[in-house]
């Protein structure tokens, strides 16, 4: 069985780095995981899409991925304005940045939820990191929202990808994701 997930936001939003961190964070857990990003044009406020997939290698692929259980949406105008949740498997996962609370923004997706999990992440990265980069809030509030993937592996993950003083403002920034995130089983 592979798990799927979609990631969606924008350029500058560190949407390819959150899906590359969790299949890291799964490398250290010993499952299989693949992540790929696809962008139009490289630059900073285009719309970006990364996927991940969890589980056993022999049924992943390399496509887009069309029909996931999991979705992370990183940009808090894109529900908004296009409907993210096109293919999400029904009763699947959506984790939303946004201050919105989860009765608000289960409102603007069309999909049918099994869960939603909300958070301000763009926030808390402003002020944790320094920037407005929500990316590892976002896995903070993912690995509670769905279990798949462990805080600690996250933390390591980050430690490899980043230099040690980035990696201590962004493991604080993943625990505030995983501490302050709204979950909201429907």
């Amino acid at each position: 069985m592979v798990e799927e997930i979609r990631l969606h936001g924008q350029g500058g939003q560190g949407v390819v780095a959150a899906g590359e961190l969790i299949a890291i964070a799964a490398s250290y857990e010993g499952k299989f995981c693949r992540a790929f990003p696809m962008y139009g044009s490289a630059r900073r406020g285009a719309p970006v899409l990364a996927f991940a997939q969890l589980g056993d290698e022999s049924e992943a692929t390399r496509s887009m991925i069309y029909y996931p259980k999991y979705l992370m949406v990183l940009d808090p105008p894109m529900p908004e304005i296009m409907d993210v949740t096109t293919g999400l498997l029904p009763g699947g996962v959506v984790i939303y940045n946004t201050p919105k609370k989860a009765d608000e923004a289960v409102k603007l997706f069309k999909a049918k939820l099994g869960k939603i999990a909300v958070i301000d992440a763009t926030g808390i990265a402003q002020r944790v990191i320094g920037r407005p980069i929500p990316n590892t809030v976002m896995l903070g509030a993912f690995a509670k929202a769905t279990g798949l993937l462990k805080l600690e592996s996250f933390d390591k993950a980050i430690d490899k990808r980043f230099p040690a003083k980035l990696a201590a403002t962004n493991k604080g920034a993943v625990k505030m994701g995983y501490d302050m995130v709204e979950v909201k089983t429907l």
